[in-house]
């Protein structure tokens, strides 16, 4: 099959929770890549800043019934209807985008006040507001990515699929005379550094890329679906349970079962 158009590209992830094993590589690798600050005392969760977050799952049931399950979450960089997020369409600075091209939603630092609204639409609590200028310890600052711009005190950050990569691996192509770039030109940093081979990363709309293969799996799903907030990342399992508390439908299967429905 041909590729996707130029222009037509759909960035997104699909992640294999049957996988995972919470080891937290992928926000250690995502950390390094994209200079999220850190604090010398991280035990505060509501002013840390991590831009992909390892949830830890129950099915609630007692031993020997007993099963977890680990959910990263990075941003879902929803699409909504035609682009309009539900953090686009709230921010009065224009700060966050969603680029048509690539299906990224997009977060410019120079121009956020840090009014925060976006994170208060955010469904998927994937925004996070600095509170403080970075301090790096003595030296640190030499490890720095020159690709990442660090961040200021009181602007808002998230993922960004690592873009910075989308950029370095399309001025490599056309520099050798190429429009398009290779599906392992383009990779997230998470999707590299995990040891399980959980996150599978591509362009969605692309038949030969692996991500527009699995997201047709019976196992698929999306987080908070109902919402309609069209998200780029996908979830598969086999069990059901975690299928359902992907989308909150747990708790209204007890009260449909309480009420007899």
């Amino acid at each position: 099959m041909k590729e996707a158009k130029e222009g037509f590209k759909k960035f997104g992830m699909v992640i294999d929770l049957d996988k995972c094993t919470g080891c937290g590589s992928c926000m250690v690798a995502c950390m390094a890549e994209n200079n999220v600050p850190f604090r010398e005392d991280e035990s505060d969760k509501l002013r840390s800043i991590t831009w992909i977050r390892v949830y830890k799952l129950d099915n609630g049931k007692p031993f020997p019934d007993y099963d977890e399950c680990y959910l990263p979450r990075p941003c879902q960089h929803c699409e909504g209807h035609g682009g309009h997020s539900p953090c686009v369409s709230v921010c009065p600075a224009t700060a966050t985008d969603y680029d048509m091209a690539t299906g990224i939603v997009s977060q410019i630092y120079t121009r956020c006040f840090g009014c925060r609204y976006c994170m208060a639409a955010c469904p998927y609590h994937a925004r996070y507001f600095n509170w403080w200028d970075p301090i790096w310890p003595t030296g640190m600052e030499k490890m720095l990515s020159p690709n990442v711009s660090v961040r200021m005190r009181g602007v808002v950050e998230k993922c960004s699929f690592c873009y910075h990569r989308y950029q370095r691996a399309r001025d490599q192509a056309y520099a050798e005379g190429r429009r398009e770039i290779e599906e392992d030109e383009y990779q997230t940093a998470c999707t590299q550094a995990c040891p399980a081979g959980a996150i599978t990363f591509g362009d969605l709309n692309n038949h030969n890329h692996a991500v527009y293969k699995l997201k047709k799996d019976p196992r698929a799903f999306r987080l908070l679906e109902r919402l309609g907030t069209n998200t780029k990342v996908y979830y598969l399992s086999s069990r059901a349970w975690v299928r359902q508390a992907g989308d909150n439908r747990l708790a209204d299967e007890t009260t449909a079962a309480k009420s007899g429905h």
